[in-house]
């Protein structure tokens, strides 16, 4: 059977640049559970009901007899800057480059069938994002890094500036030691938010929040009261603004995440006009194909009258 050891460095060896190991009977997910259902009961989830999973206030639903989680991260960091013009809108750094999730789940389909192999009793289940799992609570219990005053969970190596997976395993496996929150006193991120996202620190309202109205609004019009900024898809002023990423922010080595030109900073004014074709074409094996073509033209609209321009008719 292999040993955490191993497991680590068969996970570096996918390309992760993180990985840690957290007992799938922890004590701490009652504490985590609750917030949750607070989180959910105040209504803060908008209208993703997805987020009340059952499945998410019971790993062992996820995979019955789960004894370890092993946590991973993957650093997306590019340097290119956002663009400060105005006929150019923002789309958040994760969706700049390749789908994250098929990346990530390459690498943890690759790491979940090395461990059934090794034996015939272990069994596996991986995540990415996707599944109804606390991938932020289980990265910090791995050790991986802490969850932040915006809700991130920022890692010393990298900043947030990283993508989170997990595989469940029967495999009982030695568990690394729980990160230590390391926000202290600072409020930048919620200092910064132009819309009053975060009702407190650690508790994000996606009512109020940019990315929210951005990629998950289904809604043909955006509430009057939301400014977004510029923003077209997602939004990073919370983690642009952070102590953390300014300092151990690094470029990744991963050419799957550098910049597709057509994302980077694309003009608010051909998106007003986004063809379906267009659409198509261009957001195949992108994370920004959630983003539906009536959704991208709403969003660029809504920044077009925000500047003072005039609103483009398809």
């Amino acid at each position: 059977m292999p040993d955490s050891e191993q497991v680590k460095q068969k996970a570096k060896s996918f390309g992760f640049h993180l990985v840690g190991i957290a007992a799938a009977d922890n004590d701490e997910q009652t504490v985590a559970q609750n917030r949750l259902k607070q989180w959910l009961a105040s209504g803060y989830h908008a209208d993703m009901a997805w987020m009340d999973n059952p499945k998410r206030f019971d790993i062992q639903a996820c995979l019955p007899g789960v004894q370890s989680v092993i946590a991973v991260a993957l650093n997306y960091y590019t340097p290119h800057s956002q663009p400060d013009h105005p006929e150019q809108g923002k789309v958040s750094r994760y969706a700049w480059g390749r789908d994250y999730h098929k990346v990530m789940k390459k690498k943890l389909k690759a790491l979940a069938s090395w461990l059934q192999q090794q034996d015939n009793s272990i069994q596996a289940r991986f995540y990415c994002d996707t599944g109804p799992v606390q991938d932020k609570f289980w990265a910090q219990q791995a050790g991986l890094g802490w969850i932040a005053k915006n809700g991130n969970l920022i890692t010393r190596q990298y900043g947030s500036w990283v993508f989170l997976g997990e595989v469940l395993t029967t495999l009982s496996l030695t568990p690394d030691t729980p990160h230590t929150e390391h926000c202290g006193t600072c409020t930048r991120c919620l200092d910064a938010c132009p819309t009053d996202a975060f009702p407190q620190p650690f508790v994000v309202n996606a009512n109020r929040c940019i990315a929210y109205h951005t990629i998950e609004n289904r809604s043909q019009q955006l509430p009057e009261d939301i400014d977004l900024n510029g923003w077209v898809a997602g939004c990073d002023i919370c983690q642009e603004v952070c102590p953390w990423n300014e300092r151990f922010a690094k470029e990744t080595d991963c050419q799957d995440f550098q910049p597709r030109p057509e994302w980077h900073a694309p003009n608010l004014k051909e998106l007003a006009q986004l063809s379906e074709t267009r659409w198509d074409e261009t957001t195949r094996g992108s994370a920004l194909r959630r983003i539906k073509p009536e959704m991208w033209r709403r969003n660029a609209r809504a920044n077009l009258e925000e500047d003072g321009n005039s609103n483009p008719q398809p």
